[in-house]
């Protein structure tokens, strides 16, 4: 029989678990015999030690396998795509209904903020009356109805890593690539997908850092799941700034309804038509990346996907008027303040961790697991890289609670951004394909 301290003690030493031990760990995580600080010292010694590339694929299949394995009765192709994680990026809102309006079946299962980036679940949970954490008969409805749905993961989908993940979160283990492999495919496995893609960030407001990071996190997450037998393809882009220019759930959604009203174009819709052309392609539904990636364009601009994030909010819980009439429903922050910038300059860096931070700070995010989130706070009008500010003129604008809480955030947003004299060099969005 396995032990708990046993597998522990091996991996502290850089000896690797068998696959029987790792499965056993896996439900000790699911049915409470594995306690928290086991389940925590488990992922720092994964995350100092490492796992070899059979031990990550039998740590991800045993945390599938710990609940439910999805199995659905659709005609069309059951598809879905995951973030690695960064900040302002809320493209997950506008892919799950594109892609539900192109034909496929999205059960997007999603999370809530971990360290520094914002969570779907959290975003979404800014509508009123949007539920969430519902039952599997009632996601199947929600899927005959609209055909995308963007949940969190049942008590029965992957709960081991459910237990996991919010562990990580307060332990300083998220960095872990064999603990994101495993984190991200057990759920998407579970869900029983026919084709994946994975938005794999790099850059200073991701949680891979440099071009070898993110090529390996790619490489690992695509060979697990097509060995595990779902098509996946990741996507490389760029997260040296926020992708869009608000950071904090409402404030988020806000920038999502802007492009479903044809509003704003820009890097959202670029990474969006990005992401879901790869998608179509490698669920059948378009004949190549680029008229996979047209047809995403074209419904957005053409008020389907507005249509059909409408239909999901609503049966979703939230208002069956939601799209018409956004701006009534989402809450806003008692403070807001601008963040004047005190000389001349172009935009030439930003560290996008510690913009994700500021939001944590304000209370749009998680210091520990059971921290409640103020969806109303974070960043709006966040300045572009390569941009040219004048003396006076916003790096961005603090949405908070309190006045000391702004003031606390306007130093770090101005720490946060560094000006230069002159103009820098604009990084790729689109970095390069995996997979």
């Amino acid at each position: 029989m396995s032990d708990a301290r046993a597998i522990i003690a091996r991996l502290r030493r850089g000896e690797e678990p068998s696959k029987d031990e790792l499965a056993w760990f896996a439900r000790g995580l699911a049915d409470q015999t594995v306690s928290d600080a086991q389940a925590g010292s488990f992922a720092m010694a994964v995350c100092l030690r490492g796992l070899s590339e059979a031990g990550r694929t039998a740590l991800t299949l045993a945390m599938r396998d710990s609940g439910d394995v999805m199995d659905w009765a659709q005609d069309a192709p059951v598809i879905d795509k995951h973030s690695t994680g960064g900040v302002g990026d809320c493209v997950s809102l506008l892919l799950a209904p594109a892609l539900a309006v192109c034909g496929g079946i999205v059960p997007m299962i999603s999370g809530r903020g971990l360290g520094h980036t914002g969570g779907t679940l959290d975003k979404l949970e800014s509508i009123p009356g949007v539920v969430t954490q519902i039952t599997r008969d009632q996601l199947n409805d929600i899927l005959n109805r609209t055909g995308c749905a963007i949940v969190g993961a049942t008590s029965n989908i992957a709960p081991a890593d459910k237990r996991l993940y919010a562990i990580r979160d307060v332990t300083a283990t998220v960095e872990s690539l064999d603990l994101i492999t495993a984190s991200i495919l057990s759920k998407k496995l579970a869900a029983g997908l026919d084709a994946l893609v994975l938005d794999v960030k790099i850059g200073s407001g991701a949680f891979m850092k440099t071009t070898d990071e993110a090529r390996a996190l790619a490489k690992a997450l695509t060979d697990t799941a097509n060995a595990a037998g779902c098509k996946t393809t990741a996507v490389i882009t760029d997260m040296n700034q926020p992708l869009a220019p608000s950071l904090g759930n409402a404030l988020e959604v806000a920038e999502v309804m802007r492009v479903l009203k044809g509003e704003v174009q820009g890097p959202l819709v670029e990474v969006t038509a990005a992401l879901g052309g790869v998608l179509l392609a490698n669920a059948g539904l378009s004949q190549g990346v680029q008229q996979g990636a047209d047809m995403i364009v074209e419904a957005l601009r053409d008020g389907r996907v507005a249509e059909r994030f409408g239909q999901m909010i609503a049966a979703m819980g939230g208002p069956v008027e939601f799209v018409s009439n956004w701006q009534r429903f989402l809450p806003e922050a008692n403070v807001i303040r601008e963040v004047a910038v005190a000389q001349d300059g172009y935009v030439a860096a930003m560290d996008g961790e510690a913009l994700g931070l500021v939001v944590v700070g304000l209370g749009g995010g998680r210091q520990v697991e059971a921290d409640t989130i103020d969806p109303s706070v974070g960043l709006s009008g966040v300045v572009r890289l390569g941009s040219f500010v004048a003396k006076g003129q916003p790096l961005a604008v603090v949405h908070a609670v309190r006045e000391d809480a702004a003031r606390r955030a306007e130093r770090a947003v101005r720490a946060a951004i560094t000006l230069s004299s002159d103009p820098p060099e604009i990084p790729a969005l689109i970095h390069e394909r995996v997979g």
